[in-house]
């Protein structure tokens, strides 16, 4: 009876999952550093070089979040985004190293893209909360 039950759950909730996911099969997320770097043309060489310098910033940034976390105080908190800048900035500048002239112009200006996007988004978060700050 249990086992019927599962197997009746499961195919009920089948076609609610499918029928979440996009119609073009594309996850949202994930991928935003990958679809900059497709742009380039990396070599094998390039593309492991840049995969292992990735993993090591997102280890980076893991522990420098946790280290300043388990501490709150406003200076704390600007002492780490400090850092994270530092280290983002950091990584950047070993990346663009590894690639030769033409793909650092491509690099740069997808760089730069990405930075008007996050300050497009800064923009509407903090309009957003004026917004609802008046509303209440």
């Amino acid at each position: 009876m249990r086992k019927t039950l599962i197997a009746l759950l499961l195919a009920a909730t089948l076609p609610a999952v499918a029928m979440a996911m996009p119609e073009d099969g594309k996850r949202h997320g994930g991928e935003h550093g990958a679809q900059m770097f497709k742009q380039l043309d990396l070599s094998k060489e390039q593309r492991q070089a840049v995969g292992k310098l990735m993993r090591e910033q997102m280890t980076s940034r893991r522990d420098i979040t946790q280290r300043f976390l388990d501490k709150l105080p406003a200076a704390e908190k600007t002492a780490m985004q400090d850092e994270l800048k530092a280290a983002k900035s950091k990584n950047q500048q070993a990346i663009r190293a590894l690639l030769k002239p033409e793909q650092q112009k491509i690099y740069d200006a997808e760089v730069k893209k990405m930075a008007e996007r996050h300050a497009d988004m800064a923009e509407f978060q903090a309009w957003k909360a004026q917004r609802d700050a008046k509303a209440q």
